[in-house]
């Protein structure tokens, strides 16, 4: 890469261009587990109903997460009416626009990265392309011009940003740079380098500054398209803003003091533990709807094989059963209100037949009740006897005074 002016290191020391920063074994660890979390997503299959469910939940929170640490206010029903094609109230208009701006963009990434393949490198105009989006329409809103470097000085709280004449050499330099420090490459270390880049190249939008306002959502915005690039799976594409937010003060202290030390190390530890936090919440999150798809079919698979003579009772039966919930106990009363199908169709009978009804799951081994309590549970335990099963590490036994070898 091109070397860096002596003048702008001078006048710029914490923006280096350089590897300032130290990946140690804990922070190697946690990638390591991202890893392992991302491979194991992505073979978990997820019907498309599911599979378009939990990229609709992610889009959302990430849209809201990049948004709100900028100021906007809107609740996550607010932004998932937003994503679904709804207008919200004129008082709202500008906040709608910001979210709907950020959804765009990150639609349109997920369909070059994720559906084509394309993935640029990372260069001056891709920048400006990610603010013209973020910015469009947004007017006054957006102190700065969608898609056009700053011409003017700016400061942000304590930080005051680098010139305006020096941005296109910074923005030319961070590119470059970017290039050259984190080449694509496979093996050992590519999903780690590929992860550090993208964390690294958000700070750095950060620190440069390069348009008068929206660098925020920018900077994010880049590195959620470098993560996908890396194999970031699109169900979990809103983790690191989504952390970013949930930690708001953390976050900027942190870019703070990365900024005073001139040291990314504790930046991109800080990201890293959000990163796989994030990774394994949402594995978690797969991990449960396939345990509820397992459990509908294991449920159809045992009325399927119980004879009946009518079809109604069979049907409210099986329904009764595929609404008794997972991980929760219900008492008698409880059972029949799960959904209003339910209701309406006990509504009409008398206890006698629930509790018969209830027998016959009972007797099917598909709830059992508590003793105790009385309350009624999912027998989940047909679930894990079908799970793999491995031996439990062996305890190693101590030696004895006066045995063993002479």
């Amino acid at each position: 890469m091109r070397s860096v002016p002596a003048a702008l290191r001078d006048r710029y020391p914490h923006i280096r261009f350089g590897r300032h920063w130290e990946i140690g074994a804990g922070v190697h660890y946690q990638l390591g587990q991202c890893d392992a979390v991302i491979r194991a997503i992505r073979e978990m299959p997820l019907s498309p109903e599911r599979g378009a469910e939990l990229l609709q939940v992610a889009l959302i929170k990430g849209a809201q997460a990049t948004t709100a640490i900028e100021g906007n206010t809107l609740s996550s029903e607010e932004v998932e009416q937003v994503a679904a094609g709804a207008s919200l109230p004129p008082s709202k208009a500008y906040q709608e626009r910001e979210v709907r701006n950020v959804l765009d963009a990150m639609n349109g990434i997920l369909a070059g990265v994720a559906g084509q393949g394309a993935a640029p490198a990372v260069s001056p105009e891709l920048v400006r392309e990610f603010h013209r989006q973020i910015g469009r329409e947004l007017g006054e809103h957006l102190d700065a011009v969608p898609g056009q470097l700053r011409t003017d000085e700016r400061v942000v709280g304590a930080y005051r940003c680098p010139r305006a004449e020096d941005v296109p050499a910074l923005l030319d330099l961070l590119c470059d740079w970017l290039q050259a420090e984190f080449a694509h490459r496979d093996g050992p270390g590519a999903f780690t380098n590929a992860v550090v880049e993208a964390i690294v190249a958000h700070v750095y939008i950060e620190w440069i500054h390069p348009c008068g306002d929206g660098n925020g959502r920018t900077g994010r915005l880049l590195e959620f398209y470098l993560l996908l690039r890396a194999g970031n799976p699109d169900v979990a594409s809103h983790i690191l803003s989504n952390f970013y937010n949930l930690t708001r003060a953390e976050y900027y202290r942190q870019l703070d003091h990365a900024r005073r030390t001139r040291d990314l190390t504790a930046f991109i530890a800080y990201a890293v533990q959000g990163y796989r936090d994030g990774l394994l919440e949402t594995l978690g999150r797969i991990q449960e709807l396939q345990l509820e798809t397992a459990w509908r079919v294991l449920v159809h698979d045992r009325f399927a094989k119980r004879p009946h003579r009518k079809k109604n009772v069979f049907k409210r039966q099986r329904e009764l059963m595929l609404n008794v919930p997972l991980h929760d106990a219900v008492s008698l009363d409880e059972l029949p209100t799960r959904t209003i199908h339910l209701a309406r169709a006990y509504a009409a009978l008398t206890e006698k037949t629930l509790v018969r009804d209830i027998q016959v799951l009972v007797d099917l081994d598909l709830i059992v009740r508590d003793a105790d309590s009385g309350r009624y549970r999912a027998n989940l335990d047909l679930l894990r006897r079908r799970m793999p099963r491995r031996r439990a590490p062996a305890v190693a036994a101590r030696s004895t005074p006066g045995r063993g070898s002479a």
